[in-house]
Order: C-alpha cells, then structure tokens, then sequence
C-alpha cells in the first residue's frame, strides 16, 4: 500500500517539506509520518499539522491538494515514485538522484535544480529555472530527465552538465544560458539569449529564433541522435511529429564567446 498525504490545512505561508520522499517515509507507521518535522516560515511544525496520512511507506508517496506553497518536495530522493495530483510549489526534486516524480499540475521556480539521475513528468507548466544551478554555483542539472507537457520559464537549463530536458510548448529567455552539456528540447518557441556562454550541449527547437550575434550557422542536415531522442520522447507522450523525426535541421555553433562547441539546432521549414 502507498502513502497518501491530504492536505487539509492549506499554507498561508512556504512550507519546506523535504521530508516527503519515498526513501524517507519508508518503513514508517502513519503516526511516525505524521510526526516528521517540517518548517512552517520561521516556525517547526509536523507533518501531520497540514496533511492526513494513510497509508505506510513502500516506495510510493500519493499527495492531493493544492500544494502551491509547499516546497522542497522529492528534494534528493533516491529511490521511489511520488505521483502529485495538483499544483505544486518550488524546489520540487531538487538534487534529486533517482526515482520518478509525476505532476498532474503547474509546478513553481526551481523544478530539479541541480538534480544528478531520476525523472519529473510534469503535465500543466514550469517556472523559472528547470534543472538550472543554484545561484553562487557552476554546475546545475548533472543527469536524469525532466518533461515539461505545458511551458517553462526563464533560464531552462541554466549551467546543465548532463542530462535531458524536454518542453512540449515555449520556453523563456536565456534557454540553456551558460550550458556545460547535455540536451534541451523545446518543441515550441525559444526566448531571447538562447543559449549565451554555453560550452558544450544541444539545444532543439522545431521553430526559428532570435539567435545571438555570437553564434554561427555551420550546415543543415538531418542528425541521427536527434531522431533517438526524439522517438523516445514521444514515447513520453509529447507531441513530437514525423516532421521533426525525419526533419534537417540548421546547425548553429557557439557560444563564441566561451568554447564555441555548443549547438542550437532549428527544424528547416
């Protein structure tokens, strides 16, 4: 049997609830959930002070409600499923390692901030920030998957060294600012900046975009991994066409400003 988590005393301020992770909660009696710490502003509280428990831990964690202002969710879980039924707030899955989170809502700023392995579905939107690094770091998003069904905010990706990240409709400005590695697709429109002082990584859009003086076309053509990527995430369930399959694509290299082996990669039309 699962956990299932009820909010039944809404926030009137953030709550930080990184104790809710299916490693954390596993093993535990619906007494001792409901006695795990969490912080309310500048207050200690419980779990149980703002959700009804059922349920003891086996590896998934069900949560219903609006979870708006609750924070730091899935934060470095390792192992498991949580399955968010409604809108949930930031930091959600930040520096997670392994396990999967599903969220049939909108998710807040922050969304697998510095993740290294693991998955977040996401069916509404995403702020500000997805797998992006922490301000004062270097490396953000180090492995794992995050896919976005709606649109996501500014800075996408910001300093990613591994991993995949898919939005199904727009992104924001500075997509991919200041990559390492790994892979952004965006099948909507990009923002302004996409890509600026990026060293290394791939950037997909199935649409034109405003492009920074400091990139440089180089070919177009059709490439192999993309087509890999791009199956798998239909798969997932995002709209992805046997256009952009079997589509050329523009090569844009850059940053110049940094290494100049980055790529942005739009779908020739």
């Amino acid at each position: 049997m699962s956990v299932t988590l009820t909010l039944y005393t809404t926030p009137t301020v953030p709550l930080e609830a990184e104790v809710i992770t299916p490693d954390r909660l596993a093993g535990l009696s619906e007494a001792e959930i409901a006695a795990l710490p969490v912080q309310y502003g500048n207050e200690r509280a419980a779990l149980g002070d703002f959700f009804r428990v059922a349920g003891s831990g086996n590896g998934e964690v069900r949560l219903e409600g609006d979870l708006s202002r609750v924070k730091l969710i899935g934060a470095g879980m390792t192992d498991g499923r949580i399955l968010i039924e409604g809108n949930v707030g930031m930091h959600l899955g930040a520096l997670m390692r392994g396990g999967e989170i599903v969220v049939e809502g909108d998710v807040g700023d922050w969304v697998g901030a510095e993740m290294i392995g693991g998955r977040i579905v996401i069916k509404g939107n995403a702020g500000h920030m997805v797998g992006a690094a922490y301000r004062g770091s270097v490396i953000g998003m180090q492995g794992g998957e995050i896919i976005v069904h709606g649109n996501a905010g500014n800075e996408v990706g910001h300093a990613m060294r591994r991993g995949l990240i898919a939005i199904a409709e727009d992104s924001g400005d500075f997509t991919g600012v200041n990559m390492r590695a790994g892979t952004i697709v965006v099948l909507g429109r990009l923002g302004l900046r996409t890509g600026a002082g990026m060293r290394r990584g791939t950037i997909v859009s199935m649409h034109d975009a405003p492009l920074l003086p400091t990139f440089g076309y180089a070919c177009t053509y059709s490439p192999t991994f993309l087509r890999v990527y791009l199956r798998y995430l239909r798969q997932m369930g995002l709209p992805i066409e046997d256009a952009h399959i079997n589509g050329r694509y523009r090569r844009w290299s850059g940053d110049a400003v940094e290494l100049n082996r980055g790529e942005i990669l739009l779908l020739f039309r």
